[in-house]
C-alpha cells in the first residue's frame, strides 16, 4: 500500500523497524520476533540497509519475504553511499516487480571497512538526489501503482550530526520534501520537547508532510552505548540517566526503566496528536510488546484504535 494511503487511514500510525539477519540463528530469532509483532497489526514495518549497501541482497530478501509470507507492509531503506544510478535503477525495478509500495531514501553511512571510499564518486551526493531519482522512476510507469513508490526521508529532532547549523539543516530537509518525499521518519530521541520543536520548525520552513517519531527503548547499558553509536549526537536526559544509575547495574531493572520511560514518551506524544510512532526494535519484540500493553494497545490494531 502507498504510504499516503497508510498514513491517511491512521490518526496515529504505529510501526516497527527490523534489520536483515546475518546468520541462521539470527534469522530464526528475527522471524520469531516478526511473528510476535505481526499480531499487533502495525501500520508498516521498515527494513534497514547496511552501510555502503553491505546488506543489499539480505535487505531485498527480507523485504520480499515479508511481502509474500506475512500481512505486513514492508518499507525497505535505500541509501546513496557506494551506488551508481544503474544500481538504484535495478533495485527499484526489483521492488516494483515484487509489489513493494514504498522506499525510505537515506543519505547513508560510509562503509567502515572500505578505506578507498570517496563520497564524491557516488552518483547521489545527497538524499534529495536519491528522492529525485525515485520520482523519475515513478514517472516511468514501471511501478504497478500509478503513483509509483511512496517515499520517506529522515529527520533529526536533535540535529543532524553532520550539519551543526540548524537553519541549514532545515533547508536540506525541505529540499528532500520538495524533491518528492511523502513523509518524514525521525532519528531516535529521548526528550519529546526536541521533537515538538523540530515539528514546529518544519512548519515554519514550509514542510507540511506527516512526521513519524522514532523511538528506541533502552534495554541495557550495552544497548544504550549502541544507541549512542547508531545515532551520533543522541542526548540522554539527566532524569533518564539518574533512573538508570539507581538500577545499580541490574539489567532487568534497566530494561524496566527503559520500557517505562519509552511508555511515558508515547503517552505524551499521543496526547500531542503526532502523525506516527516508529519503534526501532533491534529485532526483539519484548520491549515493544510491553509498551503496547502499557498503552492499552494489546491485541488491538492501530486502525481499530484511531478509526
Amino acid at each position: 500500500m502507498h504510504i499516503q494511503d497508510i498514513l491517511a487511514s491512521h490518526e496515529t500510525s504505529l510501526s516497527f523497524e527490523f534489520f536483515p539477519p546475518k546468520s541462521e540463528a539470527a534469522a530464526n530469532a528475527l522471524y520469531e520476533t516478526i511473528a510476535e509483532l505481526e499480531a499487533f497489526s502495525p501500520s508498516f514495518v521498515s527494513v534497514t540497509y547496511g552501510a555502503g549497501g553491505s546488506t543489499r541482497e539480505m535487505t531485498h530478501d527480507l523485504v520480499v519475504r515479508l511481502k509474500s509470507e506475512t500481512d505486513l507492509d514492508p518499507i525497505p531503506h535505500l541509501t546513496c553511499v557506494c551506488h551508481k544510478e544503474a544500481d538504484i535503477q535495478e533495485i527499484l525495478d526489483r521492488y516494483a516487480e515484487a509489489g513493494v509500495g514504498n522506499i525510505l531514501a537515506l543519505g547513508g553511512d560510509p562503509p567502515r571497512n572500505l578505506e578507498s571510499y570517496r563520497k564524491e564518486d557516488d552518483d547521489f551526493q545527497q538524499a534529495a538526489d536519491l528522492v529525485r531519482f525515485i520520482k523519475k522512476h515513478n514517472e516511468s510507469g514501471a511501478h504497478p501503482d500509478s503513483r509509483g513508490f511512496g517515499i520517506g526521508v529522515a529527520g533529526f529532532p536533535e540535529g543532524h550530526p553532520a550539519t551543526p547549523n540548524r537553519i541549514l539543516e532545515m533547508d536540506y530537509l525541505k529540499a528532500k520534501v520538495d524533491a518528492g518525499a511523502d513523509y518524514i521518519v525521525t532519528q531516535l530521541f529521548f526528550n519529546n520537547e526536541d521533537f515538538y520543536d523540530f515539528r514546529d520548525r518544519c512548519q515554519l520552513a514550509g514542510i507540511h508532510v506527516p512526521i513519524v517519531a522514532g523511538l528506541m527503548p533502552i534495554s541495557s547499558l550495552k544497548g544504550m552505548r549502541r544507541m549512542a553509536d547508531l545515532a551520533a549526537g543522541a542526548r540522554f536526559p539527566a532524569k533518564l540517566l539518574r533512573a538508570l544509575e539507581r538500577a545499580n547495574g541490574d539489567e532487568e531493572a534497566m530494561e524496566k526503566i527503559g520500557i517505562h520511560y519509552a511508555t511515558q514518551q508515547c503517552f505524551d506524544l499521543l496526547e500531542h496528536g503526532i502523525d506516527g510512532i516508529h519503534f526501532y526494535t533491534l529485532n526483539k519484540s519484548h520491549a515493544t510488546r510491553e509498551i503496547y500493553e502499557n498503552l492499552g494497545l494489546r491485541n488491538l490494531a492501530p486502525s481499530q484504535l484511531t478509526a
